[in-house]
């Protein structure tokens, strides 16, 4: 009987001669960045190659970590597939706490191939924003497993919740509550403060020993309140933001803003409260009202400010693949480069508790490295090979590397 092979595959194999951008340290001419069992532990210009190990040869080119999209719906809102890939948001209860992205995700479709082309290896996959709360969201990777669950790097990241036009025209569409800003605001408040109530009934009834009926929604939103799982707020206009802040403070969760496309305009406000902004999509119309003050330059004035940013494209509101050219676009609007970088790898990471697995070139950290053509921030560079955990996933001149090893 023949030993299925280890999926995800975790490989060995150094990458010499590059430009190598670790983005939380100094670049390094001529560098080496060494992959040993799929882990990152040596980079620098003076890096030893252990006999065995497979080399790459990256001079001329630039070589960085991985990017991290922060806030996507890849898998659970499949492209091309209307009603059949319709995952992404169950609207028949404003309070879907208890849902988790990861159990609509389709590792096949089509948006985790060209998230490879981007040079995107992580994403964390989010519920939509039709409810006031949608559910926790996922951080996997974007190729390696025969299931999604091969491709995790955490379970459980974030709750995403909703205020702004989506959830008041959702419910509002169907003559029920809520309909209204306040009517979002009110079911999140009464959700929170039956998950302090629930979480005292739970530990009164552990200190006494006594049987306890565990509800999803409830424990999910416990996690929330005790700081384990980051409260991911869905908000564009600036006054949403501002509730935003007000019930993150009453009920004490971290908060991370998505989207935040008219935060700038209290930017100052989200810096005092160190308040991080998943900002995006940026290559967009103004599709509803909350959008008509949107532009790429309010990236620039919020980091600016102050602000930790992150950049999304909100797959597939924009393509994946076009993440890297919306942090161009931000430079062109005024984005220190460094800065756009750094949104694209370390600040999500940070932001969502990832840092200790993915967004840098660093020992101990994943070896998940993208060799670029060029300047990745140069409209003209292109992801020319994409190793996820040491193994190569992708080439420009072959493309996806097979899903599956076959037994």
């Amino acid at each position: 009987m023949t030993t299925p092979a280890q999926h995800p595959v975790r490989s060995s194999v150094a990458i010499t001669g590059g430009y190598v951008v670790p983005i939380d340290g100094a670049p390094v001419e001529n560098g080496t960045v060494l992959v040993e069992d799929g882990v990152i532990t040596a980079f620098g210009a003076e890096v030893t190659v252990p006999d065995g190990v497979p080399v790459l040869d990256a001079a001329g080119r630039w070589v960085l970590p991985g990017f991290v999209e922060a806030h996507a719906h890849l898998g659970v809102h499949e492209e091309g597939e209307g009603w059949a890939g319709a995952d992404v948001n169950e609207t028949t209860a404003p309070n879907g706490a208890a849902l988790r992205a990861i159990d609509a995700i389709d590792i096949d479709e089509e948006g985790f191939r060209d998230a490879l082309e981007g040079g995107v290896t992580a994403a964390v996959v989010k519920p939509g924003s039709g409810n006031p709360i949608g559910g926790q969201s996922v951080a996997i990777k974007t190729w390696g497993g025969r299931t999604v669950d091969e491709q995790v790097i955490r379970s459980s990241v974030s709750v995403k919740s909703a205020l702004g036009e989506n959830p008041k025209r959702v419910y509002g569409d169907k003559k029920q509550a809520p309909s209204t800003r306040l009517g979002v605001a009110r079911v999140i408040r009464e959700a929170f403060v039956a998950a302090q109530d629930y979480a005292a009934r739970r530990a009164r009834a552990a200190e006494e020993g006594k049987p306890f009926d565990r509800d999803l929604a409830m424990e999910t939103l416990a996690r929330v309140l005790d700081g384990e799982l980051v409260w991911d707020q869905h908000t564009h206009r600036h006054d949403d933001i501002a509730t935003a802040i007000r019930l993150a403070e009453e009920f004490g969760y971290r908060l991370v803003v998505n989207h935040g496309t008219d935060g700038a305009k209290i930017a100052d406000v989200l810096a005092e409260k160190d308040v991080p902004v998943i900002f995006g999509p940026m290559i967009t119309s103004r599709s509803k009202v909350e959008l008509r003050d949107r532009a790429i330059a309010n990236l620039a004035r919020l980091a600016q400010a102050g602000v930790r940013v992150a950049i999304t494209t909100d797959h597939p509101v924009v393509p994946i693949t076009f993440l890297v050219h919306q942090a161009s676009f931000a430079v062109k609007e005024g984005l220190d480069r460094d800065v756009a970088l750094a949104a694209l790898t370390t600040n999500p990471a940070r932001m969502l508790g990832l840092e200790d697995r993915v967004g840098a070139l660093r020992a101990g950290l994943d070896g998940d490295v993208v060799i670029w053509s060029g300047d990745p921030l140069d409209i003209y560079s292109r992801a020319e090979r994409v190793l996820i955990s040491g193994t190569e996933v992708y080439s420009l001149a072959d493309g996806v590397r097979e899903r599956r090893e076959r037994f």
